[in-house]
């Protein structure tokens, strides 16, 4: 693990990085701060930043990180979702990337109803890949009415250029400081309004923060520099009268066990199993745990305790294969946990539910639907933490990507995908082998190892962590020490939203 957590930090170095050194020493030169010495100075002195994302765009032709910081941090006491464009990447342009891990800063914002404040400083659209950013790019701006819409505040803060599309934020928000003599927003810049219709004018006429504070109105206020745009953005969560709907939390307990030894749970084998109570023991406080149906359904560890004085229940793991009496104890539980409006946590290390002629007789499908039917239509709060295996429909049973969690992290243990690479490798073989055979045509033994092979070294470089949290299929990779710190700021966040469960749920086919 400790292995997995250094080339975690190393990956997580390239998003700090940002455009590389030199762009970085060209824009301190120019007297701006970077996006992320800007969050720190926006934040609450010495309060938690949990960062969104960092790997967005992993393994692609883009920089690691998609151009953008977001995350969610505590401003004048109110926690805000945090949107930054980071103009030493190629001039802060967005990318295919930066527009999803954006819509995803968005899905966040709204289902949590979390006050977004965007740091803008963006040369628009990359161009280039425009194909793939223009269409979809569109919702962006539709996020930012619909969170105003539902009450949610949006603030833009600008600090350099907001063009062509990019316009539209500022524009789109419902508070907007701009800092003078650097903020440049408009729709077409001097050289296309030339070619347009042939008026010369400067990009201070255009688009400059005096203009749009005088002339047009669409700058609220007019920062000086930019330290008084972050203070003037304070001021402004400040007069927000912005109030958390969910619960407060109770008293907080340490665990009695050390987060530090959650480094050596995970085993480097993910088909040995291992206990997930050594792991609740370490993010609960007060290591306490009331576990519900402890003698049935063994495999699925279920029931109830409190994480940063929030009450929880948590499902989680505990040999790898779902069964039928497993499903049958979450979907009870998960309507429990409806039924007392409390958030559920999701633990995974499955490989997926069982099968062959004895399970599928005795309806594994029927038992697997009723708990993927119960994840589908609860509505608390549910929060995954992928630690080892999450596999096939277990991941869905476990609520993963496609449930819409509040928020997904993984381990650097972590591996998903529809199958393990050697049990997909062994399907295409036995389907591959079978249709030579109704062909009557010999198997080829020396390219069905190259082709299992070949599959196989596939099939495991796309299940690892770095690869789906580039691909924005989590939040973020963790360290599994930090996930106890992890779960309390999302159990936080979700709280400034109501708590409140399902009225009802699908048919149940029992």
């Amino acid at each position: 693990m400790l292995e997995k957590l250094a080339e975690l930090d190393a990956e997580h170095a390239k998003a700090l990085a940002g455009g590389g050194e030199k762009y970085v020493e060209r824009h301190r030169r120019r007297g701006k701060l970077l996006a992320r010495d800007r969050i720190e100075l926006l934040l609450d002195r010495d309060s938690p930043f949990l960062e969104l994302s960092p790997l967005a765009a992993w393994g692609s032709d883009f920089p690691v990180g998609a151009s953008v910081v977001t995350g969610i941090g505590v401003v004048e006491g109110v926690e805000c979702m945090i949107v930054a464009n980071d103009p030493t990447v190629r001039g802060g342009a967005s990318n295919p990337w930066t527009v999803k891990k954006s819509f995803r800063a968005s899905d966040i914002a709204l289902e949590n109803r979390l006050p977004v404040i965007n740091l803008v400083e963006s040369g628009g659209a990359d161009l280039p890949s425009q194909k793939e950013i223009f269409i979809p790019g569109g919702r962006m701006f539709r996020d930012l009415t619909r969170l105003s819409a539902a009450g949610i505040p949006t603030i833009a803060l600008v600090f350099g250029n907001s063009t062509a599309g990019g316009a539209y934020i500022p524009g789109m928000c419902d508070h907007v400081v701009m800092v003078k003599e650097r903020a440049k927003v408009f729709l077409g810049g001097p050289p296309l309004v030339k070619m347009a219709t042939g008026e010369e004018a400067d990009d201070e006429e255009l688009g400059g923060a005096e203009m749009h504070a005088r002339t047009s109105g669409l700058a609220d206020y007019m920062a000086v520099d930019e330290p008084d745009a972050l203070r003037l953005g304070r001021q402004i969560v400040k007069g927000l009268n912005h109030r958390r709907q969910g619960p407060a939390p109770g008293a907080v307990e340490e665990p009695l066990y050390d987060a530090d030894e959650l480094a050596g749970i995970v085993p480097e084998d993910l088909k040995t199993p291992f206990d997930p109570r050594e792991v609740i023991a370490r993010i609960a406080d007060g290591s306490r745990f009331d576990e519900f149906k402890p003698l049935y359904g063994t495999s699925l560890v279920t029931g109830w305790t409190r994480v940063h004085g929030y009450p929880v229940g948590v499902l989680a793991n505990a040999q790898g294969v779902l069964f039928g009496a497993e499903a049958q104890k979450a979907a009870q539980f998960i309507q429990l946990a409806n039924r007392a409006d409390t958030p559920l946590i999701f633990l995974h290390n499955t490989t997926g539910y069982m099968v062959g002629r004895e399970y599928e007789q005795a309806g594994i499908i029927k038992h697997g639907a009723l708990m993927i039917n119960a994840v589908s239509n609860s509505k608390v709060p549910h929060i995954s933490i992928v630690m080892g295996a999450s596999y096939g429909a277990g991941n869905y049973g476990m609520c993963g990507r496609a449930y819409d969690p509040r928020f997904l992290f993984t381990w650097p243990s972590a591996k998903s995908a529809v199958m393990g690479p050697q049990q997909l490798a062994g399907v295409l073989s036995i389907v591959a082998r079978q249709a030579a055979e109704a062909r009557g045509q010999v198997y080829d033994e020396d390219q069905d190892r190259a082709m299992r092979e070949m599959v196989e070294t596939q099939i495991e470089a796309e299940s690892l962590p770095f690869f789906l949290s580039g691909r924005l299929y989590d939040d973020g990779v963790i360290d599994p020490r930090d996930t106890r710190t992890v779960l309390g700021l999302c159990l936080s966040a979700v709280h400034n939203a109501p708590v409140r469960g399902a009225d009802g749920f699908g048919v149940f086919r029992m």
